[in-house]
C-alpha cells in the first residue's frame, strides 16, 4: 500500500509574471529570436542570418557620422496641399497622421557630419513617412543636401527608400525627379563625389532619378529596387519574371548596382571609397 498519493489536481497556484511586450524580435529568415537592445547595437541587423530590419533615418545618420559631428538641416520644412487633394482621406490629414507617427515633418532627414574626419552632406529617406514618397519637400531637402555639398566642397551621400512619387502633389511631385537630377549634374561639374545607397524598398520615380545616378551605387543585402513592382511588370508583359528579380543581388549581377554592403560594414566601406574618390584627388590638387 502506497504511503503517499499524488493529488488528482494540483492545489498550487502559480502567478505568471507580466513580461513586457516588444522586448524581442524574430528573424524572418532564420526564425532566430533576438533581444531588441542587442539588435539595436548591431544596427538592426540580425548577427547570424544577416537579415536587415528597418532602421530609423536619424539613428542611421548617428551611427554613420563621427561622434559629435551630426548637424541637422531643414527639419522645419513641411509639405503644403497645393491641389487640395482628397481620396479616401484628405491629404492634409494624411500628412498630420504621418507627422504624429514619425515625429518628423516629412520623409527625409538631411545633415552634415564626418566619417573618419571626411566631411559629408547626407540625406536619408524615411519609408515610415508616407512610404518615403517624394513630394516637394523631399525633393527640396535632397536638392539642398546636394547644394550644401557643393558649397562645402565635400562629397554627398543619399540613402534612398521610397515607394515613388507622392501623387497627392501631382506634377509638383514629378518635377522633383528633374530637380534632384539637375542638382547632381552641378555636383558632377564641381568634381565632387556622389554615392547613392539603396535601401529596401526603393521604387518609382526615386529609382528613375537620383537613386541610380551615383558615381557608385551601393545597396544593402536583400533590398528590392525597381521602377514598377514585379506584379505590375508580370501583368503588363505577360511574362514570368526570373527568381530574385529586382533584388540587390540580381541587380549587382546585371550591373545596375556596383556593390552590396551590409549595414554593419557601411561606415568603413564609405571611408575607403571616399578616401579614393575624394581625399586622394584633393591631395593631388
Amino acid at each position: 500500500m502506497a504511503l503517499f498519493h499524488k493529488p488528482k489536481y494540483s492545489t498550487v497556484t502559480v502567478k505568471k509574471k507580466d513580461i513586457p511586450q516588444g522586448l524581442w524580435k524574430k528573424c524572418p529568415e532564420s526564425g532566430e529570436i533576438i533581444y531588441n537592445k542587442d539588435l539595436e547595437q548591431n544596427s538592426n541587423v540580425v548577427p547570424k542570418s544577416g537579415y536587415h530590419f528597418p532602421i530609423d533615418a536619424k539613428a542611421r545618420l548617428l551611427k554613420l557620422f563621427d561622434e559629435g559631428s551630426f548637424v541637422e538641416f531643414d527639419a522645419g520644412l513641411e509639405s503644403a496641399d497645393p491641389l487640395g487633394f482628397t481620396d479616401s482621406k484628405a491629404y492634409v490629414d494624411r500628412l498630420a497622421q504621418n507627422k504624429k507617427k514619425t515625429g518628423r515633418n516629412d520623409a527625409v532627414v538631411s545633415a552634415t557630419g564626418s566619417v573618419y574626419d571626411i566631411p559629408l552632406s547626407v540625406a536619408v529617406m524615411d519609408f515610415q513617412f508616407a512610404g518615403g514618397s517624394m513630394g516637394s519637400v523631399v525633393g527640396e531637402k535632397i536638392t539642398r543636401a546636394i547644394e550644401r555639398a557643393i558649397e562645402n566642397k565635400c562629397p554627398c551621400i543619399v540613402y534612398s527608400s521610397s515607394g515613388g512619387a507622392r501623387m497627392q502633389e501631382g506634377i509638383l511631385s514629378l518635377m522633383q525627379m528633374a530637380k534632384t537630377s539637375a542638382a547632381l549634374s552641378r555636383l558632377a561639374k564641381a568634381k565632387l563625389p556622389f554615392i547613392s545607397v539603396l535601401i529596401h524598398p526603393t521604387y518609382g520615380g526615386v529609382t528613375a532619378s537620383f537613386a541610380v545616378l551615383g558615381d557608385i551605387n551601393i545597396a544593402e543585402p536583400g533590398a528590392m529596387i525597381g521602377f514598377a513592382g514585379p506584379r505590375v511588370i508580370e501583368e503588363t508583359t505577360k511574362e514570368k519574371l526570373p527568381a530574385g528579380f529586382q533584388s540587390s543581388e540580381f541587380l549587382l549581377e546585371k550591373g545596375l548596382v556596383d556593390q552590396i554592403v551590409p549595414r554593419t560594414e557601411m561606415r568603413e566601406r564609405l571611408r575607403d571609397l571616399l578616401s579614393a574618390l575624394f581625399l586622394k584627388k584633393k591631395e593631388a590638387i
